[in-house]
C-alpha cells in the first residue's frame, strides 16, 4: 500500500479468523491505521486484495462496526439517539432496536443515561456510548482503532475490562489496533506485530490465557513473558527469559 511515492504497508498477509479478538501493535507510523482503513473499504490498496468472507472488498464494508479513538458524537442529539443513529443512516426502523440499544447502554454502564447530551458526561462514558453505537446494528465485525487512547490510566483499565465483557458476550470479530502491549495481551486471542514503515507483520502471538482475565493477570509469570516477548519484537532485541 503506497501514498504517492511514500510506502506505507509492504507484503502484509493476514488472516483473521471468526468471532476472535484479533489485535495489531507497532510504532507510530507503521500502518497500522492504515490496516483497519483497507479492512473497512474506506482505502483501496495500491496493490493485493482485501477480502472479507472470500469475498474482495471494492468499496466500503458496510457489515462492520467502527469505533475511533475520538467518540464523534453528535453534541446536538441524547446519549440513546447517537446510539441508534446508524440505523437512521442505514434507512433502517429504529423501534426494533430500541431494547438493544438499551440493553448495551446497561451493559456498558450507561443505564439511565439514555436521555443525557454528550457535553453532560465523562470523556470515558462518552467513548462507552459510541462502542454502543458501534454495535447497536449487531454486525458481525467490529473494528476498533485506538479506542481507549484518550482516556487516562485508571480509565483505560476499566474500559478494557468492559471492553472484554462486552465481547464475551457478543463474540464480535474484533480488529483491535493498539500501542499498548499490555492492553493487547489483556484482550486478545492473537496479536500481529508490525515493524516500522513500511509496515511488516513481524510475527503473530498466541495469547494462551484462560477468560475472562481481570487485571491481576497482568502480575503473573505468563503475562510478563508475552509482555517481554512483545517489546522484543518491538524494539529490536533479542527475546530473553521463558517464552509461553
Amino acid at each position: 500500500m503506497s501514498f504517492g511515492s511514500t510506502q506505507a504497508l509492504d507484503k502484509i498477509d493476514l488472516t483473521i479468523r471468526e468471532h476472535e479478538f484479533f489485535t495489531i501493535v507497532g510504532p507510530s507510523g507503521c500502518g497500522k491505521s492504515t490496516l483497519l482503513l483497507l479492512a473497512a473499504g474506506l482505502l483501496q490498496p495500491t496493490e493485493g486484495v482485501i477480502a472479507i468472507d472470500g469475498r474482495p472488498i471494492h468499496a466500503a464494508y458496510t457489515n462492520a462496526g467502527i469505533a475511533f479513538q475520538h467518540h464523534n458524537l453528535l453534541e446536538w442529539r441524547s446519549i440513546l439517539g447517537n446510539v441508534l443513529l446508524p440505523l437512521e443512516i442505514r434507512h433502517m426502523e429504529t423501534a426494533p432496536f430500541l431494547a438493544r440499544a438499551r440493553d448495551l447502554l446497561n451493559l456498558v454502564g450507561l443505564a439511565g443515561f439514555e436521555n443525557h447530551f454528550p457535553h453532560q458526561l465523562s470523556g470515558g462514558m462518552r467513548q462507552r456510548a459510541a462502542l454502543c453505537r458501534a454495535l447497536v446494528c449487531d454486525l458481525p465485525l467490529l473494528l476498533m482503532d485506538e479506542p481507549f487512547g484518550a482516556l487516562d490510566a485508571l480509565s483505560r483499565e476499566e474500559h478494557q475490562l468492559m471492553l472484554q465483557e462486552v465481547w464475551m458476550r457478543e463474540r464480535k470479530t474484533v480488529l483491535l489496533i493498539t500501542h499498548d502491549i499490555r492492553e493487547a495481551i489483556l484482550l486478545s486471542d492473537r496479536i500481529a506485530v508490525m515493524g516500522p514503515r513500511p509496515g511488516r507483520i513481524l510475527d503473530i502471538v498466541d495469547i494462551d490465557l484462560p477468560r475472562p482475565r481481570h487485571q491481576d493477570v497482568s502480575e503473573t509469570p505468563e503475562f510478563i513473558a508475552y509482555v517481554r516477548r512483545l517489546r522484543a519484537m518491538l524494539f529490536a532485541k533479542p527475546v530473553t527469559g521463558a517464552t509461553p
